[in-house]
């Protein structure tokens, strides 16, 4: 089981996590929303708590609590800048299909 960053999301984190001062890297989870069935959710996290399960790639730390790790398993975490525009995006091979506004997706 694994999540990855790209480059660019692992210097968009590490850059984040430095002007913070504090936090131990990011948190990735999924909660059971939108119209698809699960939205992803974000956060950098301060500490690791019990039944989180933590990788590391390009020297951050990605915490992912145990029941959002079947969903996201696999998952190429991006950042991308479009104009004024910028997101983290998500390579996840568990999605079979997203809702059109891209908040959401189905497995």
């Amino acid at each position: 089981m694994t999540v990855k960053l790209t480059e660019s999301a692992a210097h968009r984190v590490a850059s984040y996590l430095q002007k913070r001062g504090h936090g131990v890297g990011l948190r990735v989870g999924v909660k059971k929303t939108g119209c698809s069935g699960y939205a992803y959710q974000l956060d950098y996290a301060d500490q690791v708590e019990d039944g989180d399960v933590v990788f590391e790639d390009r020297g951050v730390k990605l915490i992912v609590d145990n029941s959002s790790l079947p969903f996201v398993d696999g998952t190429e975490v991006d950042f991308v800048k479009d104009g004024l525009n910028e997101a983290f995006r998500f390579r996840n091979p568990n999605a079979k299909g997203e809702c059109g506004c891209g908040e959401s997706f189905n497995v």
